[in-house]
């Protein structure tokens, strides 16, 4: 009885497909707002702006699509450690690059010739390709991963050929890591692109 309710839903699926998939390939840039994250409550963290710039493909079958990207991003954030016994305040300022691979699985909520609204969630793999930590006391800033997992999601507009997406991610394992500090990364994106094809 399961297999054969299994089979009438994949049947209905893939009658519910089209044919052919449609595909679109573009460029996009836009704003970062990143922090990191740290397990000890007496740090307080403050976002830094920056950008990311990059391309993105999306490939859908009617309201459902897949949309992988690659894109360089600059990140950072800004750490404040304020000792109990000596009221004295250390500011650490993290600065960091990667290129960061998402892939994304998404529903077109509303879909129209000209007009869609999308939401969309999934995995993103970034790779370090340079950090730099400035304050006092100054720390290593070869204490930085060389790659990070973590989770994507958000939503999104297209309008025409121009597409604006506005995402949160939280990265799973350290960027920066020692044997007595660790941070993950948090990071707001706001983008626009461009579809080309």
């Amino acid at each position: 009885m399961k297999n054969a309710l299994f089979t009438i839903i994949l049947i209905l699926l893939t009658m519910s497909l089209p044919a052919q998939p449609c595909l679109d390939l573009g460029v996009k840039g836009g704003l970062t707002s990143s922090g990191l994250d740290t397990p000890k409550a007496w740090r307080n963290s403050e976002n830094t702006l920056s950008y990311h710039v990059g391309a993105f493909g999306r490939i859908g079958w009617g309201r459902l699509f897949l949309q992988p990207e690659a894109y360089f991003n600059s990140r950072g954030g800004k750490l404040e450690e304020v000792f109990v016994e000596n009221p004295v305040s250390t500011v650490q300022n993290f600065d960091f690059t990667s290129v960061d691979v998402p892939l994304l699985a998404g529903i077109k909520l509303v879909k129209g010739d000209f007009f869609n609204l999308r939401a969309m969630g999934g995995p993103v793999f970034g790779f370090i390709t340079s950090g730099e930590v400035e304050g006092s006391p100054r720390p290593d800033a070869g204490y930085f991963r060389d790659h990070f997992y973590g989770w994507q999601y958000g939503v999104g507009v297209d309008l025409w050929f121009v597409t604006l997406d506005a995402r949160i991610e939280n990265s799973r394992n350290s960027v920066y890591y020692t044997s007595d500090f660790s941070a993950r990364n948090k990071v707001f994106l706001i983008s626009a692109g461009i579809k080309i094809f």
